[in-house]
């Protein structure tokens, strides 16, 4: 019996299940204990899920189980569902389910700040489209420093300058995002100069 419920309602859930059948959750972040004294399992989708619905062959599913009937039973139903399946361990969720809602939630946040700055220079959101999907195509296919490109990764920092200005007056309240980030972004370029050295190094 899997359970789709919000997280709060996982124990509650389960403890109007008699005893004797296996009850899986589909949490992200929830470990197996809301599910005791059952034999349990966890089952989730690593793919975001909208109002319209997802497709979900070829995603990535964390399971768990606290037998290895139960784990063997949460690996059955995402391949059952054309995903590949990672067993994350109890202590792991909250890491793992921090990564996914990076991956995907805070990366719509981040793009609805460029969406807002873009359309006050009278672009719009369609033109964007095509870069963010390069950019997530690269990053998959090249791994985040090698995908980095623009003019933090050139070293570029003038014109830094001149987009946090437009930043600071066009979208005040994202200047604080802007900055994390770039930050963050100088640090990945520089780590990726370093390796690139490296490996200049050994050849």
């Amino acid at each position: 019996m899997l359970l789709c419920v919000p997280d709060a309602e996982i124990a509650a859930a389960a403890a109007l299940i008699s005893p004797g059948p296996l009850v899986g959750h589909c949490s992200g972040a929830t470990t197996l204990a809301p599910l005791a004294p059952h034999e349990a399992f966890s089952l989730h989708p690593l793919m975001t899920v909208t109002p319209q619905g997802a497709r979900f062959a070829g995603a990535g599913a964390a399971i768990a189980g606290s037998t290895p009937r139960a784990t063997a039973l949460a690996a059955e139903l995402a391949a059952a569902l054309g995903m590949r399946a990672v067993v994350v361990a109890d202590e792991d969720r909250a890491a793992y389910h921090a990564a996914a809602s990076i991956a995907a939630n805070l990366l719509v946040t981040l793009e609805a700040g460029a969406e807002r700055i873009a359309a006050s220079a009278g672009v719009d959101r369609e033109l964007l489209v095509p870069l963010v999907q390069a950019s997530v195509e690269n990053w998959a296919a090249l791994g985040p420093e090698r995908a980095l490109t623009g003019p933090i990764a050139r070293g570029d920092e003038a014109t830094v300058a001149w987009q946090r200005a437009a930043v600071a007056e066009r979208a005040p309240d994202l200047l604080a995002m802007f900055d994390a980030l770039a930050e963050a972004t100088r640090a990945l370029a520089g780590a990726g100069r370093a390796r690139r050295h490296h490996e200049g190094d050994r050849a």
